[in-house]
């Protein structure tokens, strides 16, 4: 019970730098708190002593405002931090190094007796206000945005956000390994267009930065399995001559560029965008 204990209070200290002592976060978080009365009311309710437990879940929201049905399921290392306002229902599980914010509902969509309440899978986050309603899993280390409603089972790794809950991000490999892409390539490439795909916070993952990536990924690819038939045929016939691409200059993509600046944002101070001068000439140069 002790060690419990410990790891209970060592996993504040890790996911709240507010956190000073063990005597503040012992007596000062009702998250906490909240998590020792429950597991006090899930050992009685195991023992079918439903009301018992009832009572003392009754007595833990008065004294924390967080809300967990005995009959849940919680795992190890948990944690919720605030609190205020959470709901957890009864028949949701949560697995081991769970971190919930204020206000998040583990609830049900439906009446009927049996599992109706979500399962979290380990290392899930869920921010604040959000949602998460139904007998579906959330995978392991997930994230949910605040104030997100999820009515759908969300794949390991991935971020969700928005109403309904959208998948923005998922745990995927990166496309440069995949087509075995060398990086150096990849990145001349993006700034060739003037394009930084790393530009966008992980946290905050911009779907049309992505596709462009993504089209970037398969033109280099299919250029370089190009160079690859090209040096084949060169060893298969010695008279065989290739052809020179047209090259991608910096003034073809002038408009383009300048449309997406004018969109998004300011242009790169490292990018050379073509600038005319009195006569009509172009030249390039900061602009």
């Amino acid at each position: 019970m002790f060690q419990r204990l410990r790891e209970d209070i060592n996993s504040v200290f890790a996911r709240d730098p507010a956190a000073r002592n063990f005597l503040e976060v012992l007596t000062n978080y009702p998250g906490l708190h909240a998590l020792l009365l429950h597991r006090m009311a899930h050992w009685l309710w195991k023992k079918h002593l439903k009301w018992l437990a009832r009572t003392l879940s009754t007595f833990s929201r008065w004294l924390t405002g967080i809300e967990i049905h005995p009959g849940a399921k919680i795992g190890r290392r948990f944690f919720i931090d605030h609190g205020m306002g959470v709901v957890i229902g009864e028949t949701a599980e949560v697995g081991d190094d769970v971190t919930l914010y204020q206000g998040v509902t583990l609830g049900g969509t439906s009446w009927h007796k049996g599992k109706r309440h979500p399962t979290l899978e380990q290392g899930v986050i869920v921010g604040a206000g959000a949602k998460i309603l139904g007998p579906f899993t959330v995978g392991a280390g997930a994230k949910v945005g605040s104030n997100a409603v999820v009515t759908k089972e969300v794949p390991a790794g991935a971020t969700v956000v928005g109403i309904p809950g959208k998948i923005v991000k998922r745990e995927e490999p990166d496309a440069a390994a995949v087509l075995d892409i060398d990086p150096a390539r990849r990145e001349a490439i993006c700034q060739k267009f003037g394009f930084d795909a790393y530009g966008v916070s992980e946290d905050m993952p911009d779907p049309v930065a992505r596709s462009i990536q993504a089209m970037l990924d398969h033109m280099h690819a299919v250029d370089e399995r190009i160079e690859r038939m090209c040096g084949t045929l060169r060893k298969l016939d010695a008279s065989y001559r290739e052809g020179k691409l047209p090259e991608l200059r910096d003034e073809d993509f002038a408009d383009i560029l300048d449309d997406v600046d004018a969109c998004c944002g300011p242009p790169k101070p490292n990018r050379q965008t073509p600038r005319k001068d009195e006569k009509g000439d172009v030249h390039q140069g900061n602009g």
